[in-house]
């Protein structure tokens, strides 16, 4: 077999617990768990957990139920009457004294009719009958409480995958936390106040700018709302000549937090301007909102 891990967790040893296999998808379980001591094993354990399960969730049949059974399946079989049973003794009776004289004739009493045997056989339909009712009534249960079991299972695995998801939202929101930390602590990072202009007298940002590692990050105190399809965009200025530095995101014009920008190499100035959604290659100057100097 060349992955025994996938064949233990693709369910078949479980169908097998549960007899829900054919005869020949059967004997193939038997013979790989005969080939392989891990499926033998994993087999073993899924067969007691069963057994655990249903010993677990066992319960008792309501009072009365043997009784109703038993009523109802003695109604069902046809019992002979004692009068038609000597009425069949009668006539085995005058069966044999009519034989012929060659054969030794044997007369029994009428009483002496042998009708154990069909007592006997009712009592071993009663109770197989009952037998099977009761089956029938324990393996509906079982199986309820299986589904009971599967779903509540299934919850269990979406709550632990909500979880999951949630547990890694926190992380990242973590992981930029400490990123955030560490930038505003280091001294390498000069900290440029972007003031508002005209257009915007009331917008405040700054930029976070190493020109050792020539890292740029931006933090938005205000700026305005922007319509659709419009996103800020900040530019350095070089020697006059503007280079972009990226585009913000959403969350960062509402103020969310630092957002790493494009590396810029050395500038006197950063400015951001209004510009489509994605970005321009040169800035619109008459859109400019915030300007400031290093």
């Amino acid at each position: 077999m060349e992955n025994i891990q996938d064949y233990i967790e693709s369910g078949i040893l479980e169908q097998y617990a549960l007899g829900e296999l054919s005869a020949a998808e059967q004997s193939a379980v038997e013979a790989q768990a005969a080939s392989h001591s891990e499926i033998r094993e994993e087999l073993q354990q899924v067969q007691e957990a069963l057994g655990f399960y249903a010993e677990a969730h066992a319960v008792t049949p309501p009072a009365g139920m043997r009784e109703r059974v038993l009523t109802n399946v003695l109604a069902q079989l046809a019992v002979p009457t004692p009068s038609s049973a000597l009425r069949a003794d009668v006539d085995a009776v005058a069966q044999a004294n009519h034989r012929p004289a060659s054969t030794e004739t044997v007369v029994r009493p009428i009483g002496s009719a042998v009708a154990p045997a069909p007592a006997a056989r009712s009592g071993w339909a009663i109770a197989a009958s009952v037998a099977l009712i009761l089956s029938l009534a324990g393996n509906a249960l079982f199986y309820s409480r299986w589904q009971n079991a599967s779903s509540e299972l299934v919850a269990m695995q979406n709550d632990q995958t909500r979880f999951a998801q949630t547990s890694q939202v926190v992380e990242r929101q973590l992981g930029d936390l400490r990123q955030e930390n560490e930038v505003l602590r280091n001294d390498e990072f000069k900290a440029v106040a972007l003031a508002g202009t005209k257009t915007a007298p009331s917008a405040r940002a700054r930029v976070l700018f190493n020109a050792v590692t020539h890292k740029v990050y931006v933090d938005v105190r205000s700026l305005p709302a922007l319509p659709a399809g419009k996103q800020y965009q900040l530019w350095a200025l070089d020697k006059g000549k503007p280079v972009n530095a990226g585009v913000l995101t959403a969350a960062t014009a509402t103020g969310e937090g630092l957002q790493h920008m494009k590396d810029i190499a050395s500038a006197q100035t950063f400015a951001m301007t209004i510009e489509p959604t994605g970005g321009s290659t040169n800035p619109t100057l008459s859109t400019m909102t915030v300007v400031g100097n290093i």
